[in-house]
């Protein structure tokens, strides 16, 4: 938690790494979007936990085995599901929705916080937080909304990865008390390889070079866009350069239309525009709160 306020060096260098970790992740994406064309997402899945973990060996012999001893095992077994299940419906979306689309699930988890922390954390729930959480719904169901009508299967995996995602922020928020943020990400990475091994072993076919690469490729983009925002959040705290985090939807609309000519249409442009306003307020409620997270 940040004590004083950063400097302008420290905010300029906050956003930069916080741009840095929008664009490789709106790159991972990518990289997700073209292996799924011939590989299963329970594969997508599974490489993306175990590149992450293969990042954490050189800090088992730096930290020692000592350091990622807990007593919070539940908590972080528990936290590495949600986080998990968000996972495979993120991935899932991303194999079928517009790039742009399921980039917003994955960043409009904000909205279901405070409602999440208000029932398991018992923190207070104010009225301007559950207009900003009604606000942003309402713009994540017009941007998911599919062809078909608004209550599809894609509109619910959407929401589910939204969902999960909150669950598991405010399951790290509580992790942190006792926790370093090294130790949650190494029982993540752990646990969640150990879970998605399963079935990706059951449904494992040998898989070409270029297949390999792109997986690989999304681990290592996905692993260092976190250490990105890790380190933007260590120099400035959340409530001012947050709103940055959302340039990677712009990114994956770039991207969406320069590989696939993908164009959002007039409703999920309200939807974004709606989204856009309930993170601003979320953000203004965490400041007026001084609630400074840097993880």
């Amino acid at each position: 938690m940040h004590t004083t306020a950063p400097s302008q060096s420290q905010t300029a260098r906050a956003i930069f790494y916080l741009l840095s970790a929008a664009l490789l992740f709106s790159i991972m994406g990518i990289c997700v979007r073209y292996a799924s064309l011939t590989v299963d997402y329970y594969t997508t899945v599974f490489f993306r936990n175990v590149v992450g973990m293969l990042i954490f060996i050189p800090m088992l012999f730096q930290k020692g085995l000592g350091f990622f001893k807990t007593d919070k095992l539940w908590m972080h077994t528990w936290r590495s599901v949600i986080g998990l299940t968000s996972m495979y419906a993120f991935f899932y979306a991303l194999a079928h929705l517009k790039l742009s689309n399921a980039m917003v699930f994955s960043y409009s988890s904000p909205i279901f916080i405070p409602l999440i922390a208000w029932l398991f954390l018992k923190e207070k729930i104010t009225k301007a937080a559950i207009l900003a959480a009604c606000i942003g719904l309402f713009g994540v169901l017009l941007v998911a909304k599919p062809d078909t009508g608004m209550l599809s299967v894609m509109s619910l995996v959407g929401l589910l990865a939204s969902f999960c995602s909150a669950m598991a922020f405010v399951t790290v928020r509580a992790l942190t008390d006792t926790e370093p943020v090294e130790r949650i990400v190494f029982y993540f990475c752990l646990i969640g390889s150990g879970i998605s091994a399963i079935p990706a072993l059951w449904h494992w076919r040998g898989l070409h070079w270029h297949e390999l690469g792109l997986l690989i490729a999304a681990g290592l983009l996905a692993n260092i866009s976190q250490l990105c925002m890790s380190k933007a959040y260590s120099l400035a705290p959340a409530s001012q350069i947050g709103p940055v985090n959302y340039v990677a939807i712009i990114f994956a609309g770039i991207w969406g239309y320069v590989f696939w000519h993908e164009l959002p249409d007039r409703i999920s442009l309200y939807g974004c525009s709606l989204i856009l306003i309930s993170m601003l307020l979320c953000q203004l409620r965490i400041k007026s709160q001084k609630q400074l997270p840097t993880t």
